[in-house]
């Protein structure tokens, strides 16, 4: 199989052109994460207006392939960013896409926080996915996984 080039683009202002066709994928799978994107975008309580937060979506030649998000995470004692909304569409599945737009999300999220979360109970491939991308278990209300940025020693 040739290696597909992804490209990452930062969404801002509308959702991208194909989007229905993601959430009807999303629906086909019943993963409800792509209406709720749908819903949340653009509204008044858009989380993706937060300095330091985007939303991601990937293409492959042209077609949205995939998106994902972060997010300024509240609800803890130390600054953190959530990483939600990651979605890649099945046809796209095993080309790189989930780690192109996760990478993306990592980088924006450490330039905000040292701390990153996530919620991996959606399927049973998303706790193994983050794991594999550096993420630790964690057993926190609403987190199922974070990754802390270390910061290199420097010896005096």
């Amino acid at each position: 199989m040739t290696p597909q080039v992804v490209r990452i683009a930062r969404v801002v202002e509308v959702l991208p052109d194909e989007f229905a066709v993601m959430i009807a994928d999303a629906a086909a799978e019943g993963v409800r994460n792509m209406a709720l994107l749908a819903t949340e975008f653009g509204s008044a309580s858009d989380p993706f207006v937060e300095p330091g937060a985007a939303l991601f979506a990937a293409f492959i030649d042209g077609d949205l392939t995939g998106v994902g998000g972060v997010t300024v995470e509240a609800g803890l004692t130390e600054p953190a960013m959530r990483l939600r909304r990651l979605y890649v569409r099945p046809r796209f599945r095993r080309a790189g896409v989930a780690r192109a737009l996760a990478g993306a999300m990592m980088q924006q999220g450490f330039q905000t926080a040292p701390l990153l979360i996530v919620n991996a109970r959606a399927t049973a491939a998303a706790g193994p996915f983050w794991e594999a991308m550096g993420f630790t278990p964690v057993d926190w209300r609403g987190v199922t996984h974070a990754l802390r940025l270390s910061l290199p020693v420097c010896s005096p």
